[in-house]
């Protein structure tokens, strides 16, 4: 899948892009299919929210499920973020955020970029990141509310919230970086004028929607009160040329040291998800 002229331009003025209904009906229940399993798994890549129960987030599914390997590749993906980015890209990061019913906590304002150049050493934003509506989202369950434009003003220079919160205590150090208090928030000041002059939007849809945005434009999502669990699976793509410096310090499957090109399934793999369901 191509993006047209306008597509691209919209998301370089914006710095995100909305599809709407992109993945079947079927697809999707397949990657639901696989998620009782991963959110079982007592693994760091299980991240809790902070009643200790709640899955937050699960890391690096992509690697070892079969079902989500082919969602980073596949071309509805995978060949708008090489336009978007200019070049061929890799798998830097995968995530699904869960956001439950009734206990999704928030995740606070900020940027994508200044975890990825600070912890991991990324030079360039030249990346983006594409999250996959595994739910529908809509205004009560905890949509992501972006600044559009805001990534023109490059990395907003923050300093780091100095220790992890309590409930995370035993954690690694890294766990900072993914809980509901963020190591690097956007200030509330900066987040006001931004918005003053941008606005805010909060895209919503069904599932199956695709929503690329850029790793500074400045986003955050609040609590999920609602009865409607909102599950969004994240790929985030990075140029060949754009490695790591000290990709060493977290984890793989935060930083991934596979950095081979990504080659695209076909545009409609309907039939490939239904085997790999079956498999």
């Amino acid at each position: 899948m191509q993006l047209s002229r306008e597509q691209i331009e919209s998301y370089r003025r914006d710095g995100y892009l909305f599809l709407p209904a992109m993945l079947s009906a079927e697809e999707i229940a397949g990657f639901h299919a696989a998620l009782p399993a991963l959110f079982s798994q007592d693994t760091p890549r299980r991240i809790l929210e902070t009643d200790g129960v709640t899955v937050r987030s699960h890391y690096g599914a992509h690697a070892d499920d079969s079902r989500y390997g082919a969602l980073v590749r596949d071309a509805r993906m995978l060949q708008p973020a090489r336009q978007l980015i200019g070049d061929a890209v890799y798998a830097y990061q995968f995530k699904i955020n869960s956001k439950l019913a009734f206990s999704g906590e928030c995740w606070a304002w900020h940027q994508d970029f200044i975890y990825w150049q600070r912890e991991d050493g990324v030079p360039m934003p030249h990346m983006t990141t594409v999250a996959v509506f595994l739910d529908e989202v809509n205004e009560f369950n905890g949509p992501l509310v972006l600044v559009p434009g805001s990534h023109a003003a490059g990395v907003i220079d923050v300093e780091s919230r100095a220790a992890k919160p309590a409930a995370y205590a035993d954690s690694p150090d890294w766990v900072a970086s993914l809980t509901a208090d963020i190591k690097y928030s956007v200030p509330q000041a900066t987040v006001a004028m931004l918005a003053a002059a941008n606005g805010l939007v909060a895209p919503k849809g069904p599932r199956g929607s695709l929503l690329f945005f850029h790793p500074n434009l400045v986003h955050a999502s609040a609590a999920n009160i609602s009865p409607f669990d909102r599950i969004v699976a994240l790929a985030t793509y990075n140029s060949v040329q754009n490695l790591p410096l000290h990709g060493d310090r977290r984890p793989d499957f935060l930083c991934s040291r596979d950095f081979a090109p990504l080659e695209s399934l076909p545009a409609c793999p309907t039939d490939h998800h239904r085997h790999l369901a079956e498999a």
